[in-house]
């Protein structure tokens, strides 16, 4: 069976209410370009010229993009360096034990090994020894604007060096992917959401520049809450200044000190009401000297909420600790043991290589 796991994503309420709301917020929330535009025709030399530029960017990119095939699923890799080093997602790797890596242009089957993987970030490397792989060249997705042309290139449905087209739709998202097997599930800031057709294969592939550059890594795309299944033309990529940040770490020493990415540091379980519903997170233990100790947050506790915003469960709170950064205070309130509240301050740590 074909498995790409986390392929579908749920984009997080509050940068849809922020695109409702028509707000524009900083860089860690949606940014939201409305704007006239008079439609016009590509003709003539103009046509041919933009054809042409899809031909020469697909020649390339493609020949550094590969396929992976696992002992429990496919997805696909970018080349990350000349040393044999591709990026994918970690759902694309995770749990599995072997690794067979062929160029999206073809070739023979090549043995890969595993780096080290960062599920908060969904990012993964993979090695393959001995190899005259061809590296990709990465751009900076802090430079794209919404309406940019971009293709989504990959291996979907095992179809292998497969491309499709589309537009940057929105930058800034914050999405959140469910635990699927042995990935716990990510959520991530900033992603890009691409109008280019994302499927199950594409995940750990490139989303492509018309200059050629890699400016993010397909992962998922949008659920539909009423079909129940992925929404058309709404894919998700995770941005190539993440991807930059945190793949020399994995290739450096197979994990990720310095991820950028805010942390409690607490373990946690949802804790359920009478009607069965979620309603907090109880405080299983907390890391000695960490943010939450050093904030008096004691086990027993349980966390209702983080600067107003209700956590209910881990995913909610994954969701909240996106938009903030090591370093930020925030507003924790807890529920005693004995039923009393409090809110106090944290000031919040870094997550660790997980």
């Amino acid at each position: 069976m074909r498995r790409t796991p986390g392929i579908q994503a749920h984009v997080v309420a509050l940068a849809v209410l922020t695109l409702l709301a028509g707000c524009v917020g900083d860089s860690r929330k949606a940014r939201n370009v409305v704007a006239t535009v008079t439609p016009t025709v590509a003709t003539g030399a103009s046509a041919e010229q933009l054809q042409a530029q899809y031909v020469q960017v697909v020649q390339a990119v493609l020949p550094s993009i590969v396929q992976i095939t696992t002992d429990l699923g496919e997805g696909s890799g970018v080349v990350y360096d000349d040393k044999g080093d591709i990026v994918t997602n970690a759902h694309v790797v995770a749990g599995a034990k072997r690794f067979d890596v062929t160029q999206a242009s073809g070739g023979k089957a090549l043995k890969g090994t595993l780096v080290g993987a960062f599920n908060a970030d969904d990012l993964a490397v993979i090695r393959v020894d001995g190899s005259s792989l061809r590296a990709a060249q990465f751009g900076d997705s802090a430079a794209l604007k919404v309406g940019q042309i971009v293709m989504a290139m990959g291996n979907p449905l095992g179809l292998r060096g497969s491309v499709t087209q589309g537009i940057v739709s929105a930058l800034g998202r914050t999405i959140t992917s469910k635990q699927e097997g042995p990935f716990p599930g990510a959520t991530i800031a900033d992603s890009i959401q691409t109008s280019a057709a994302i499927n199950p294969g594409n995940s750990g592939g490139a989303l492509v520049t018309l200059t050629g550059e890699v400016i993010g890594i397909p992962s998922s795309s949008a659920a539909d809450p009423q079909l129940g299944g992925a929404a058309q033309g709404i894919g998700f990529a995770i941005p190539s200044r993440t991807v930059k940040r945190i793949a020399p770490q994995l290739i450096k020493s197979g994990r990720v000190t310095d991820s950028g990415r805010a942390a409690l540091g607490v373990s946690i379980r949802t804790t359920i009401d009478d009607t069965g519903h979620p309603n907090g997170l109880g405080v299983v233990g907390v890391a000695k000297g960490g943010p939450a100790d050093k904030a008096g947050i004691q086990p027993g506790d349980t966390i209702t909420s983080i600067n107003g915003t209700p956590t209910p469960d881990q995913s909610a709170l994954a969701e909240v600790l996106a938009g903030l950064k090591p370093g930020d205070i925030a507003k924790v309130t807890i529920t005693r043991p004995d039923g009393g509240q409090k809110t106090v301050d944290v000031t919040l740590g870094q997550l660790p290589n997980s």
